[in-house]
């Protein structure tokens, strides 16, 4: 986890500007770095540093004898670099897993090196010699990207948006910040006076597709029949493979366990890779809540079945709420279950980052979206609508769950891996037929559970566990976070506000108090920026009003937990 920022073309003096890099440092608490770029007075780099692969040459922006013209920052890990570096030859200069991007533009150009990488990644990267400026962003947008682009050609760049919200510019109206879409890399025209002319956004990688890498792999091709036994078996090797190569670090591994179905799979096949791989401590995990919340109780149960060293974090509705504006100030976001959910999350994330040595963290996102977890899909007209809907989910990914798992965890200096979005995973899943992927006998993620029954990887009660929203399974049953949370906002927010709401917020009015609220404290941090979020997330098919699990009445807690 690190922190990107790059100005072209600034109309104000860099070291003025330079101070809104700082407002990302905590995504890289180890070093930084600020460097002009030659022949172009009015271009710069930022850098925050987390250190985990290459401690001696990881610091960027990246250069190498061998291309001096190109200039590299980038967020990310790119798990197949030593694969593809084998494949293609590559003279490295230094172990940094990103030197890959700088020889695979040199040799395929930027199309090509992107499909190729196998990872997580935000990156910007300069071309003096032809003058273009190149961004990317990987599949699922794991890793943030924002742009900040002037009529006159002033081109900032941000891991987060902050960093940009007070760049200094010549424009009469403040210019639109807009998330880079997953997925894509855009081609500018470097001007000689710094400034850029964009000629390209284009897809390199879309979810539903085989990545153009998996001909690399170190997983061979899988046998191609939907028979169920089969494809059981292609589900267990593709996400043994996404645990296996996410244990590239030289810094302490942890894993998140809420005791839900997907952070348990995680935890006890992290577990028991870390085993095989020899690593030199036991896998740490996580779990926050109340003494008597579900998730607790759950958590407690797989961590003694795997044999992690097991860490609970007490939870109360107290601190939850102090920590709330807080957590929307690192989330930059208002969207509902989001912030619900970021609130155990953060505070998890903290208590890591304080009480431990684990820095990279692993944990279960993603799984809902690709997998059709959600409590709604039982509720689906059609398998074909569930299949349409899951990809929904997944692209929108980088708006809701992998925005939260992204910002909480950075907030802390802390490097999130997230197997479950591996790029050959979930495009496995997804070509599987419609009507095998669906919720069955009453269990959400049928197909999953099945592919792992039997092994005694999880204990069974945790294979079959029902889904439980993290932003409800934080608390005991009798109250939930959820019901807390509507009495906080209850005395925060009056029935005349409410009232008045349509007219005071005309894009993605609040709907009710907790909403209003969020809106408020977004508005403190960022006003005027509302349309960072598209749509709030919502359940299908029901006519929800409200994103909690626990306000449908298809939910169903587990009692006997």
């Amino acid at each position: 986890m690190c922190g990107i920022w790059a100005l072209f073309g600034s109309d104000e003096c860099l070291s003025v500007q330079c101070t809104n890099a700082m407002k990302i440092g905590h995504r890289g608490p180890d070093a930084f770095r600020f460097e002009n770029v030659n022949g172009f007075t009015n271009c710069c780099f930022g850098f925050h540093r987390l250190a985990i692969v290459d401690q001696l040459y990881g610091m960027q922006p990246l250069r190498i004898k061998k291309f001096p013209f190109l200039w590299l920052c980038y967020n990310g890990e790119i798990y197949n670099h030593l694969t593809l570096k084998k494949q293609f030859e590559f003279d490295y200069q230094t172990k940094v897993d990103g030197e890959i991007l700088l020889h695979l533009y040199d040799r395929f150009g930027i199309k090509k090196m992107a499909s190729l990488l196998d990872g997580v990644f935000a990156f910007i990267l300069l071309d003096t010699a032809n003058r273009k400026v190149f961004l990317g962003r990987d599949t699922y947008g794991v890793r943030p990207l924002f742009k900040l682009l002037t009529d006159n050609g002033f081109l900032a760049v941000c891991s987060e948006a902050k960093g940009l919200t007070n760049i200094t510019h010549a424009m009469a109206t403040p210019p639109n910040i807009v998330p880079f879409p997953p997925g894509h890399y855009e081609v500018f025209n470097l001007k000689q006076n710094g400034k850029v002319q964009s000629l390209q956004l284009e897809q390199f990688h879309c979810c539903t597709q085989e990545p153009a890498h998996a001909i690399y792999d170190t997983v061979e091709r899988l046998p191609t029949s939907f028979d169920e036994e089969t494809v059981k078996n292609n589900i267990r090797t593709l996400f043994e493979n996404a645990v296996r190569k996410r244990l590239m670090a030289h810094r302490r591994i942890g894993c998140l366990l809420s005791g839900g179905l997907d952070s348990s799979l995680v935890a006890a096949t992290l577990v028991k890779l870390a085993k095989e791989e020899k690593l030199k401590y036991p896998i740490q995990t996580f779990s926050i809540g109340s003494d008597d919340s579900p998730d607790i109780i759950a958590a407690r149960k797989v961590a003694a079945h795997i044999g992690s060293e097991h860490h609970e974090v007490n939870f109360t509705a107290e601190e939850g709420i102090q920590a709330l504006e807080e957590v929307i100030f690192h989330l930059e976001t208002y969207d509902i279950t989001t912030i619900r959910a970021s609130v155990g999350m953060y505070l998890v994330s903290k208590y890591i980052r304080e009480k431990t040595d684990s820095v990279v963290i692993f944990s279960g996102e993603g799984s809902d979206e690709l997998t059709q977890g959600y409590i709604y899909f039982h509720k689906a007209p059609t398998p074909k609508a569930a299949a349409e809907d899951s990809v929904r989910l997944m692209k929108e990914l980088y708006l809701f769950d992998v925005l939260r798992a992204d910002r909480t965890t950075a907030a802390h200096g802390l490097e999130l891996r997230v197997p479950f979005l591996d790029h050959r995973f979930t495009a496995y899943y997804l070509s599987l037929p419609e009507e095998m992927r669906i919720p069955k006998h009453g269990m959400e993620k049928h197909l999953l559970r099945e592919s792992f029954k039997g092994l005694n990887l999880i204990p069974d009660e945790i294979l079959w566990r029902r889904k439980e929203a993290f932003s409800d399974g934080v608390m005991s049953e009798k109250k939930s976070w959820y019901t807390f949370l509507q009495e906080h906002v209850e005395s925060m927010v009056n029935d005349d506000q409410m009232e008045k709401a349509r007219k005071m917020f005309s894009h993605n009015p609040p709907c009710n108090k907790e909403a209003y609220h969020f809106r408020e404290v977004f508005e403190k941090h960022y006003p005027g920026r509302a349309e960072w979020l598209s749509h709030y997330w919502m359940p299908c098919w029901i006519n929800a009003i409200d994103p909690s699990a626990r306000t449908l009445s298809i939910y169903k807690p587990d009692k006997d937990q």
